[in-house]
């Protein structure tokens, strides 16, 4: 997966009108992103579609059954079904307003690095604070609250860094040495080791209001650390990964970053035992066609439910507990 100059998205209620499609690859028009063949398995494109189908289903049980939900316009992009927060506006009965007029409340939704939120005088907009998901911003973000660090300057340290990419979704980490001059475009942070030897692990945590809410544990050989492709996923609850310390640790990251609805990726240092924030994902993709149907219901659950509690919130309806005055986001 490659990232190409940045494109402007073409506004349309068709879902594959955000995609251009080539021989080699599908290429997302808002940010260049390239998905070639070999980024994505048969069995992959399979489950995905079976998982849509499922809720495409499931969100249409949800809207006759029970009575109209919250109106939320999503600016200036709207989700499309590759993106988990579509599924969990699917599964609440959310409806996708038109304008903020018509909006019980307004989601600053980009799919890039950096972006500037559209202003809503006197409304609140969910994830209207994180515009900068760059992962030196992540990185100075986590040290703020964590007290260590997870960035690193290339030219003085010595020992393995990780190089990547400053762009979201890049997938282009790898391991270099140091001390090396930096690259441009490339961040460094420290190794963590999140093996056990032959497997590394990384807990994907949900955000939902600014709370991490559940844990995707994916599984993938430790040779193989930075590919897109895992050997297995499981849903867990918090506290079985994480001690109360590390969730408070989590949930002030979340607050640093004003993070209403995200996806940050955790991994654990097998030395230290120390846990570290190295990637935000306020736009993720997903859920993980690896997840068994158990846990996809669990994270369905999840996310659906906690969308709703956030949605019906005070803050993000833009009053006090005890007044209707709105307050401006």
């Amino acid at each position: 997966m490659s990232i190409s100059p940045h494109r402007r998205a073409a506004p349309s209620p068709n879902w594959f009108a955000d995609l251009e499609f080539t021989w080699d690859a599908i290429i997302v028009r808002k940010t260049g992103r390239r998905v070639r063949a070999s980024d994505l398995t048969p069995l992959e494109i399979a489950k995905f579609t079976s998982y849509l189908m499922v809720v495409l289903a499931q969100g249409l049980r949800a809207r006759l059954r029970a009575p109209p939900g919250p109106r939320v316009w999503f600016t200036p992009d709207r989700p499309r079904p590759w993106y988990v927060i579509w599924s969990a506006a699917t599964l609440a009965g959310v409806r996708f307003a038109p304008d903020a007029a018509n909006a019980d409340a307004i989601f600053y939704f980009e799919d890039t690095t950096t972006g500037a939120c559209p202003t809503a005088p006197g409304r609140v907009i969910l994830n209207g604070g994180c515009t900068d998901i760059s992962k030196s911003k992540v990185a100075r973000a986590f040290e703020k609250v964590a007290g260590y660090p997870l960035a690193l300057d290339p030219r003085t340290h010595v020992g393995p860094s990780v190089e990547k990419s400053e762009l979201n979704g890049a997938h282009d980490g790898r391991i270099v040495n140091c001390p090396t001059p930096p690259k441009l475009g490339q961040c460094y942070q420290a190794f963590i080791d999140s093996a056990n030897g032959t497997n590394a692990f990384d807990y994907r945590t949900t955000i939902i209001g600014r709370t991490p809410r559940c844990v995707l544990v994916k599984t993938k050989p430790a040779t193989q650390r930075f590919s897109i492709h895992n050997t297995h996923v499981r849903f867990a609850a918090l506290a079985e990964m994480f001690s109360t310390d590390e969730i408070n640790l989590l949930t002030r990251f979340a607050e640093e970053m004003q993070l209403d609805w995200a996806a940050i990726d955790v991994l654990r240092d097998r030395a230290s035992g120390r846990i570290y924030v190295v990637d935000v994902n306020k736009t993720d993709t997903g859920p993980a066609v690896d997840l068994s149907w158990a846990d996809r219901e669990r994270l369905k659950a999840a996310i659906s439910t906690g969308f709703l509690e956030m949605l019906r919130a005070p803050v993000a309806r833009g009053v006090t507990e005890d007044t209707s005055i709105r307050r401006t986001a």
